[in-house]
């Protein structure tokens, strides 16, 4: 009778103990990522545009302006931030090395807790 009770008694931790670890404890939930988002860029994609033409875009307020990377081709492209209505404007100017082809700017920034948002979009340069 006694082994009947301890089999129980097991059974019933088990069970308990499952369901504890099915909801998580506090200390591992984290805040939602809220990544940095990026607009209304300029030109749109697909557009054709010369070498050494101007793009811009916004990146929402919840980005980091210092952590903002912008890449043509793997080509590091430098870049004006300025502050707009709660957000931020990037501009810059594509490379004049890069004539004929096709290019992604890419965008790359970080928002709170260490969120990661990252963006781009397509030209056609031509000659």
């Amino acid at each position: 009778m006694k082994a009947y009770k301890t089999l129980w008694i097991l059974m019933f931790m088990v069970v308990t103990t499952s369901n504890v670890w099915a909801y998580g404890s506090s200390s591992s939930s984290k805040k939602a990522c809220d990544k940095p988002k990026f607009s209304d860029f300029s030109p749109v994609n697909n557009a054709q545009v010369g070498a050494k033409s101007a793009f811009s875009f916004i990146a929402s307020a919840n980005t980091n302006p210092d952590s903002i990377v912008v890449t043509v081709k793997n080509q590091p492209v430098e870049v004006t931030i300025t502050s707009k209505n709660q957000s931020f404007l990037v501009a810059g100017t594509l490379p004049d090395t890069l004539k004929g082809d096709f290019a992604r700017i890419n965008i790359a920034a970080d928002g709170p807790n260490q969120c990661k948002g990252s963006d781009g979009w397509l030209v056609k340069i031509i000659e």
